[in-house]
């Protein structure tokens, strides 16, 4: 199996402008990123996918792989496709570009499912985590998902589910981790299909693979991601790099 990493890379973000070309400790947010993906070994190969000239340039300029995005996209998934749509490739993982300090397990994990899928039964893998604070269940910014007896995901919602009818069942909240590993025909079906009424209402592009019944495999972690997504943040990680070397 060739497995190649994507990194998403758009200039523009609403919360953080610029987010991905601000200095963390001489490096840009986006070129640490590349190079920490690219450290894990993980992967055949690892590109950024941008709409911005100067992302671009500075992964081309350090010797990088990037791809420039041609048209505008609703979605990482839709950014993704277009970009691999040419590539020898068969499994690809989402990486996200404002989280610099990749963890590698839970990158290993994703991946090792495809391994062990010998009858292709699976077409994503991805990660959730277990939640048990109140605020966090009901923030609607926590996407949860159910999943089935085998782990595969049957719905993602930012609403509570499941919803606690009766109290003393003692049902889990699992928290959808953004982190993803697609078959490549599952990005190109995606590409080419609608959005639907699920999608749109949610806002979830993973409701897409389902709507069309694609099969997504969850794995549960205790990984929490570092992403950069406001200046605090950055002020943050800046102080952890620091702590690291």
């Amino acid at each position: 199996m060739k497995i190649i990493a994507v990194i998403p890379a758009r200039y523009a973000s609403t919360r953080f402008p610029a987010k991905l070309m601000q200095d963390l400790g001489g490096k840009t947010v986006i070129l640490r990123t590349y190079e920490a993906a690219v450290n894990t070994k993980l992967f055949d190969a690892v590109f950024v996918v941008t709409d911005s000239d100067l992302i671009y340039d500075e992964i081309r300029t350090h010797g990088g792989n990037v791809i420039r995005s041609i048209k505008e996209h609703e979605s990482g998934s839709d950014r993704i496709a277009e970009a691999i749509e040419n590539l020898d490739v068969d499994i690809v993982v989402n990486v996200q570009g404002d989280e610099p300090f990749i963890d590698a397990e839970p990158l290993a994990k994703v991946i090792e499912v495809f391994r062990n899928d010998l009858d292709k039964k699976v077409d994503l893998a991805s990660l959730m985590r277990e939640i048990t604070n109140e605020t966090d269940i009901n923030n609607p910014n926590n996407v949860k998902v159910v999943v089935d007896q085998n782990e595969f995901a049957l719905y993602f919602s930012r609403s509570v589910i499941p919803y606690p009818r009766d109290k003393s069942v003692g049902v889990r909240y699992l928290q959808h981790i953004g982190v993803y590993a697609f078959r490549k025909q599952a990005l190109l079906d995606f590409y080419s299909l609608p959005m639907q009424s699920l999608e749109a209402s949610e806002k979830l592009e993973q409701l897409r693979y389902l709507e069309f019944g694609k099969r997504i495999k969850m794995i549960e972690t205790t990984h929490i991601g570092i992403g950069i997504d406001t200046p605090e943040d950055l002020e943050k990680a800046r102080k952890m790099l620091k702590i690291e070397s």
